[in-house]
């Protein structure tokens, strides 16, 4: 018996079936470029005469292919492939693709710092406060008793008493 119901199953299995279940860094999103035709752009950015009629590639830096499928898998690239003007910034040497978007990065910063403030002005408040009165010393802080120097000198004895 069937019907459409079934037939919706075994589409939905068999979809599911065809499409790799695991995703890791090997396998690739989609697939991978292996012409340099391909790599090419057809729209002309800025017509720069001294490029002539070298293919206008992409501003696509190389450590976004996939690691998997290229002939030189170290720098991912297939030879006889057309370098872009700008190599060195899009080779795999080049700076680093940022993972994150800057906006959350900053976000992401922003939270750390009022964390670390916000713990430093706790401890600050935190603080308890001295159980004991803080002794003093009578004669002027004894000053000649230290030596006579002003730099030594202890805490002075205060004379008011603290009012309750």
């Amino acid at each position: 018996m069937n019907t459409s119901l079934t037939v919706a199953r075994r589409a939905a299995l068999r979809a599911r079936a065809a499409a790799p279940r695991i995703r890791c860094y090997a396998t690739p999103s989609a697939p991978a470029p292996t012409t340099p035709a391909s790599l090419t752009s057809t729209q002309a950015e800025d017509d720069d005469p001294q490029l002539g009629d070298y293919p206008r590639l992409p501003f696509v830096s190389k450590q976004t292919r996939p690691a998997l499928g290229w002939e030189d898998t170290q720098f991912r690239r297939n030879y006889g492939e057309p370098l872009h003007e700008q190599e060195e910034l899009l080779s795999m040497w080049g700076p680093d693709v940022p993972v994150v978007a800057p906006q959350t990065a900053l976000r992401w910063f922003s939270i750390a710092v009022l964390g670390f403030v916000s713990f430093g002005v706790f401890c600050t408040y935190a603080q308890p406060t001295i159980p004991a009165v803080r002794r003093e010393y009578p004669f002027g802080g004894l000053v000649t008793e230290l030596g006579g120097l002003e730099v030594n000198k202890a805490r002075v004895e205060n004379d008011s008493e603290p009012e309750e």
